[in-house]
């Protein structure tokens, strides 16, 4: 029995030096393997739902962030673009809550395997703020160790992160709440106020309002100026970053301005087009 005892010790020390001498490159292959595939944090699925398979395929594509647009109806969370398009069947629960549930379980607390970095949904609000955030709080306490939580001024990182927008009335209840599993999804005009990271975390705003630039030509330097500089507003508050309706069809115009927008230290690059956010973001590491 010693002798066995013996050499499992020996087998073990081993194994451990073997990996301790192992070339880089084979180090890397095993985390790989621990891992998963490195996630895109800064890919956003604008409008996730209306893809073939809503969250699995971003989350086939690595993206970082999804968007689900939702509706109150009754005490239902209806998911859609428009109210012509309401379907009872497509709840937030059934197309994000529960899988990403089960997939956190099965991955031992993340969304992806040995990444702990949170997964945002951000929901955008349609039908009214402040009634719509308070029955999306009642569903989201019903997934206790799936988000990440504000209580009593600390934040309590989950592994997913959910950020209310669309309809502004959903501020005031949140302010509100001593104890949160959302946070707010602020505007341009919110730099630079008092409302904290804790409460705002993501500035959101449409591209087109601030800038004239849409990858056509030379960037313009006073706009890359006002790009960098409320990009590093923002993030010495400790806040990310957000655009919306810029390009997304796919060519020069679009790789363009996302080059800047990488460039700028912008957060997330908003696109229908998982794989061709996929494709530039993996080009350029």
């Amino acid at each position: 029995m010693a002798l066995i005892t013996r050499r499992r010790a020996l087998t073990t020390a081993g194994a451990a030096l073997a990996a301790a001498l192992a070339p880089p490159a084979a180090n890397a292959f095993a985390a790989e393997h621990r891992r998963g595939p490195r996630p895109l944090w800064r890919a956003h699925a604008h409008n996730d739902y209306e893809h073939p398979r809503p969250l699995l395929d971003a989350l086939d594509h690595r993206f970082g962030s999804v968007e689900a647009d939702i509706f109150l109806v009754g005490d239902q969370l209806l998911v859609a673009h428009d109210a012509t398009e309401l379907d009872p069947a497509r709840t937030l629960e059934s197309l994000y809550l529960d899988p990403l549930a089960a997939r956190v379980k099965a991955q031992h607390g993340s969304v992806y395997r040995g990444w702990r970095t949170p997964l945002q949904l951000l929901i955008d609000i349609k039908t009214e703020g402040s009634s719509t955030y308070l029955e999306l709080d009642r569903h989201l306490r019903r997934y206790p160790h799936l988000f990440t939580t504000y209580a009593h001024g600390r934040v309590h990182p989950g592994p997913v992160t959910a950020v209310v927008s669309g309809d502004r009335a959903a501020r005031v209840p949140m302010e509100a709440q001593t104890v949160r599993r959302a946070f707010y999804d602020g505007r341009l005009t919110d730099l630079g106020t008092s409302a904290p990271a804790s409460f705002v975390p993501l500035v959101s705003d449409n591209w087109t309002l601030t800038f004239t630039w849409l990858g056509v030509g030379a960037f313009p330097d006073a706009e890359r100026r006002t790009l960098r500089t409320l990009v590093s507003t923002a993030h010495r508050r400790g806040q990310k970053v957000r655009f919306w309706a810029t390009p997304d069809t796919p060519g020069p115009a679009r790789d363009a301005l996302w080059t800047e927008l990488l460039a700028a230290g912008v957060d997330y690059l908003n696109t229908d087009d998982l794989a061709g956010l996929e494709s530039f973001l993996d080009a350029r590491g």
